[in-house]
């Protein structure tokens, strides 16, 4: 159901429902940040909250509320919502705990949940678990606690699942301006997309920014994602979740279908959603996207007065997807002009002090450096401390930068590659000229990185899986018949009852074979595999192994490499499809990569790229190459499998997919699958 959150995010009147220090600190919050509407406490015995008269009851209200805040008990909380929804009201925050995310440790957590939902009906709610909500664009504050957002015009929307880190981003002085920040808590009713479907629609938002646990619905990520696509909007992701402990954390804190970590970064990739490491590296994505909007590519110039820095800036730009191109020769000359003869001319670029305190050869400098091919320029600028040094001279840097993007037509932003060197009232001052003041290297390659992604449209569905159940393991021939029904290429093969029999079938292939015993999990470990056998060997190689019945295949000669083909049922996040080293170096390389279902061959020759043993794939050293389209075929046909039965597929594995110059051969394979009735 999609529910209407404009009268809950931008509210004319609030009701405040509890009379503890939580909703004593909604009014404050309200007051302080200057908002002009009705604030309506809601208490039964208390007569005035923060300074505002109370009501008894929420039947006693003027009116419905366009937004409440409910800070009472769980169990009151239901009763609380059901007398909202029936008096027509916008929407609540649930601040209170001890609902689904908590139902490990309260048996009726998850029966409440339910109550809450059925009583909220068509009202939408935000929580429960969460803190709510601040609008510096109108001047809400529906937020039990203190924060760092003042009014804005205009500015990016934040939405977390987790309100401490909310709290924690509000306080950031990097002069981003936020517009909304938005928490979701464990998203009973609406989600993370469903928030950032509202605050997208808002004209004043120029990006957002996801703090994400979990994804409980595939369908309302996607429809986010389009929408900001049409609306030329960037969405900026951090995912949690990549090690055992943040899975379980977010289980047990959100109630979160948490998924896998791999599901969850191959949906947002999918979805041309930009991923970032860290808080800070959102921030600084945001601030990018805010002033400049995505960026063409991932082509910078890098301009600063020390070689140190130069050399830094170059070092740290290997770890993100970043491109410092070689100087033209229209560069070059028209450098070699502002700078002299002493200066070697390179991107980075160390301009010395030879022009230093002179505005106008900064300006030519800087302008000089741009070229047609760049997406952005920086100019590494790092601020003296105000309380001990003035700094003249660092304001006509500011004034260069911003005549030089007036004279090349080219962003410019000013990087202090520390964030302590870059003080708020600066970077406040900087964004006031046009200019994006950015703080610290690492994040700000990351942000640029980020911003630089491709966001295209059109992408199929994520192909959606089957319901959970019990599940069963075909054998290895079992496998390999569906896959080879779906055109999945596998060795020439008989099964044999005996090592006699086996024998006479290595015979009957011809040439050297693989001896696999049927039936045996783990067959390298087992002792229940030898390669390269002659029909001579094969009956005691068979006698040897721990199983009265046997595989016999061909085998596949000289392959270029062997690689991995996976694909697991994720809940969360659908069919991951997993790319990568296979055979023996499956465990030791830990070389993959990841999709979702469907996918293009174009998809999986890209993928291909990304892995460390791509160059084996190529020919290494004059090795022949493997047929890359008979590999994407092979995945595809894999993936064919898996769309036809996907009601009942759990996991799929090729290890080793044998890849060849000429073909690309599946010579194991297993299948797990729902177990029926």
């Amino acid at each position: 159901m999609s529910r209407d959150l404009s009268r809950l995010l931008r509210p004319k009147s609030i009701a405040v429902v509890g009379g503890g220090a939580w909703c004593e600190a909604v009014v404050r919050e309200c007051s302080k940040i200057g908002f002009g509407g009705a604030i309506w406490p809601v208490h039964p015995t208390k007569a005035e909250i923060g300074g505002q008269q109370t009501y008894g009851a929420i039947a006693d209200l003027p009116s419905a509320p366009d937004a409440a805040f409910v800070g009472v008990n769980r169990l009151v909380t239901v009763e609380v919502i059901a007398a909202l929804a029936a008096l027509g009201s916008g929407g609540a925050i649930c601040f209170a705990s001890g609902f689904q995310e908590a139902m490990e440790e309260l048996a009726d957590g998850a029966d409440l949940q339910s109550a809450l939902l059925k009583a909220a009906g068509e009202m939408p709610i935000l929580g429960p678990n969460c803190y709510g909500m601040v609008n510096g664009l109108d001047r809400v504050a529906l937020w039990p606690d203190h924060h760092g957002m003042v009014p804005v015009d205009s500015g990016v929307a934040l939405v977390t699942q987790s309100s401490n880190i909310a709290i924690n981003l509000t306080m950031q002085r990097r002069g981003l301006p936020i517009a909304y920040m938005v928490t979701a808590g464990n998203q009973a009713q609406t989600d993370v997309a469903q928030i950032g479907m509202a605050l997208l629609g808002d004209p004043r938002v120029t990006a957002l920014g996801l703090h994400i646990e979990g994804i409980p619905d595939i369908r309302r990520m996607e429809a986010l994602a389009e929408m900001a696509r049409a609306l030329g909007k960037p969405i900026v992701a951090l995912k949690v979740g990549a090690s055992d402990q943040a899975q379980a954390g977010t289980v047990s804190h959100t109630a979160s279908l948490a998924g896998s970590y791999a599901g969850a970064r191959a949906l947002l990739a999918r979805l041309g959603i930009g991923q970032v490491s860290g808080l800070s590296a959102l921030l600084e994505a945001l601030k990018l996207l805010h002033m400049t909007g995505p960026l063409a590519n991932n082509r910078i110039a890098s301009m600063s007065c020390s070689g140190g820095e130069a050399c830094l800036m170059a070092d740290t730009a290997l770890a993100y997807d970043v491109e410092l191109p070689d100087l033209s020769d229209r560069q070059k000359v028209k450098l070699r002009a502002v700078l002299g003869p002493k200066v070697a001319l390179a991107n980075p670029l160390d301009y010395h002090t030879y022009i230093w305190g002179d505005r106008a050869a900064m300006a030519a400098c800087f302008s000089a450096m741009m070229d047609e091919g760049l997406a952005l320029g920086l100019v590494v600028l790092d601020f003296p401390r105000s309380d001990r040094c003035p700094a003249p001279d660092w304001d006509l840097v500011i004034d260069a930068v911003a005549d030089a993007q007036a004279a090349s037509g080219h962003e410019i932003a000013i990087l202090a590659s520390l964030p302590d060197t870059m003080p708020e009232e600066i970077a406040q001052k900087i964004m006031a000229q046009g200019i994006v003041p950015m703080c610290g290297l690492s994040e700000t390659l990351e942000a640029i990185a980020v911003a630089a992604i491709a966001r295209p449209g059109g992408a199929a569905p994520v192909l959606l899986p089957g319901a959970d159940g019990p599940t069963f393991t075909l054998t290895e021939d079992a496998a390999k018949a569906r896959l080879v029904a779906h055109g999945v290429p596998v060795p020439a093969s008989c099964r044999a009852a005996s090592p006699k029999a086996a024998a006479e079938a290595a015979a009957h292939l011809g040439g050297t074979v693989a001896l696999k015993g049927a039936g045996v999990a783990h067959k390298t470990e087992a002792g229940a595999v030898r390669l390269n056998l002659k029909a001579g060997q094969v009956e005691e190689a068979a006698k040897a192994m721990p199983t009265n019945e046997y595989l016999v295949e061909e085998m596949i000669d000289d392959p270029a490499t062997e690689l991995l083909i996976g694909v697991v049922r994720d809940p969360a996040h659908g069919y991951v499809l997993t790319l990568g080293a296979g055979g023996t170096f499956t465990e030791i390389l830990c070389d993959t990569t990841h999709l979702l279902l469907p996918c293009t061959a174009t998809d999986i020759r890209h993928a291909l790229t990304r892995l460390r043993i791509a160059p084996r794939l190529d020919g290494y050293r004059g090795a022949p190459p493997a047929d890359i389209a008979a590999i994407a075929s092979a995945v595809l046909a894999v993936q064919d499998y898996v769309a036809a039965h996907a009601d009942e597929i759990f996991e799929v594995e090729i290890n080793p997919l044998m890849c060849t110059p000429t073909r690309a051969v599946a010579a194991d394979a297993l299948i797990r699958i729902r177990q029926t009735p």
